[in-house]
């Protein structure tokens, strides 16, 4: 435990962010997990598509309060984008 004042706000600001950081990126990975659920079960183009912009969404946003770095919110974008692109060609063949 610090004992300087600085010390002690220091460590409740880095807790604060630590539960946001959490509670952020828990959120994007279940609208990860919705998108790859969808592809899963065979789910409509369009169901695909709009559960796909939601978690793009989550990814931009967590970019932006820092919780990711640009590149790894770029990374995980492509990876869920070339997934999906993946799964509409395979329903387009059908």
């Amino acid at each position: 435990m610090p004992n300087i004042k600085s010390a002690k706000k220091r460590m409740r600001q880095a807790e604060k962010r630590r539960l946001r950081n959490k509670s952020i990126r828990s959120y994007v990975k279940t609208m990860t997990k919705k998108v790859l659920l969808a592809i899963k079960d065979n789910a409509s183009k369009e169901e695909v598509l709009a559960r796909l912009v939601i978690a793009q969404k989550a990814i931009d946003k967590a970019v932006s309060k820092g919780v990711f770095h640009r590149n790894e919110g770029a990374r995980r974008k492509s990876r869920l984008m070339s997934r999906v692109n993946k799964y509409l060609a395979q329903t387009e063949e059908k």
